[in-house]
């Protein structure tokens, strides 16, 4: 089973930007974690980054025929960006959203996320962790709904 894990914009600066709120580990790091830990799953990992919003428009929509269901760190945009909650919606696969700080406890416009109402899940707060727990999240939810099926590739 295929899950692709989506990263917006700056999060191909981690381990650099402000490591006293997301840490000291790369996202080169996180994609290795999300690797050993979909191999564990059975889960076949795309990992990918973006700093533009039209590409992860692009791939959010391309995951309804290549993918099973897609991790999502849409970084600063998940705050105000209508076109990726819509190509949430859009992508009809069960779509985890993550934020490695907790968005809650930071600045007041980091509070709100539009693409919340349409993930499947919110994992927040957990550091690089939450890509993990969203990985452990989603092959539950495809092994009960039988995602056992080949992808339409």
């Amino acid at each position: 089973m295929k899950v692709w894990v989506l990263n917006g914009p700056n999060l191909n600066l981690l381990g650099e930007r402000e490591p006293e709120l997301y840490g000291e580990q790369t996202l080169e790091d996180v994609e290795a974690m999300c690797r050993e830990r979909g191999k564990d799953l059975g889960l076949e990992i795309d990992f990918r980054q973006s700093n533009f919003e039209g590409e992860l428009v692009e791939w959010l929509q391309d995951a309804r025929k290549a993918a099973k269901g897609v991790v999502l760190n849409a970084g600063a945009l998940s705050h105000y960006s209508r076109a990726v909650a819509d190509a949430v919606t859009v992508a009809t696969v069960p779509v985890v959203e993550v934020h490695i700080t907790n968005i809650h406890a930071r600045e007041a416009w980091r509070d709100t996320s539009v693409i919340s109402p349409v993930a499947w899940g919110v994992i927040t707060g957990l550091g690089v962790h939450g890509y993990l727990l969203a990985l452990d999240a989603l092959a539950v939810l495809l092994a009960e709904d039988g995602g056992e099926e080949e992808d339409d590739e």
